[in-house]
């Protein structure tokens, strides 16, 4: 699950005024948290790759450098293990749909009120995925769990076989002793499950294969 104190928070925006309201609020909600800030999604991998791992990325939708959902593609692909709560203007449901399918960890509009902000943020520092009430659309269960089963046939047999033992409450050490591999081959296969299947954590990976009964 993800640490609910984080302590360190990124925030991606390339309006001054909106980073500064948004560390505003980070600092009053969680105290002795690292804020960092970035103007583009170049950056803000470059902030990711000195400053190491953020518990969160707060990613503006539009971004000079980044095309609607280009941003949060590259991040995810770079920082498979940072979970990016996308913030915008715009909104609706279809963007909200496609922002999770794209491994977001909710999307966040500009125009909610400060108690709605704070209880999004813990949320998604519980490990949860935020939806705002009226943004995503209804997916018909079946059709959500062939989505699944599609990503989890696309891993490898290695990896299925780490998925497995995720499923089961191994930890990486128990995993590396149990197939003879090293831990950082572990840690490198867990990275790409989470990848592969579009979440940000070990908790929702396992959430979503216990849906389609995966073992």
């Amino acid at each position: 699950m993800a640490n609910a104190t984080p302590e360190r928070i990124l925030v991606v925006d390339d309006h001054p005024l909106v980073r500064d309201g948004l560390r505003s609020l980070l600092a009053v909600t969680f105290e002795h948290c690292d804020i960092l800030e970035a103007a583009g999604v170049e950056e803000a991998c470059a902030v990711l790759a000195s400053h190491g791992d953020c518990d969160l990325v707060l990613l503006d939708l539009n971004m000079p450098d980044a095309t609607r959902l280009s941003g949060l593609v590259q991040l995810r692909e770079a920082f498979p293990m940072v979970p990016v709560l996308m913030v915008s203007g715009s909104f609706d449901r279809a963007l909200v749909q496609e922002a999770l399918s794209a491994g977001a960890a909710g999307f966040l509009p500009k125009s909610m009120k400060r108690d709605g902000i704070v209880n999004a943020l813990h949320m998604v520092m519980a490990g949860e995925i935020y939806i705002p009430d009226t943004g995503l659309e209804e997916t018909p269960a079946s059709a959500e769990e062939a989505q699944i089963r599609t990503r989890i046939d696309s891993l490898t047999p290695q990896q299925k076989v780490v998925l497995h033992h995720l499923v089961h409450g191994r930890l990486n050490k128990q995993i590396a002793h149990d197939l003879d591999v090293s831990l950082t081959t572990v840690k490198a296969h867990v990275s790409a499950i989470l990848q592969k299947l579009g979440v940000f954590s070990r908790t929702q990976a396992v959430i979503l294969a216990n849906r389609v009964h995966f073992d």
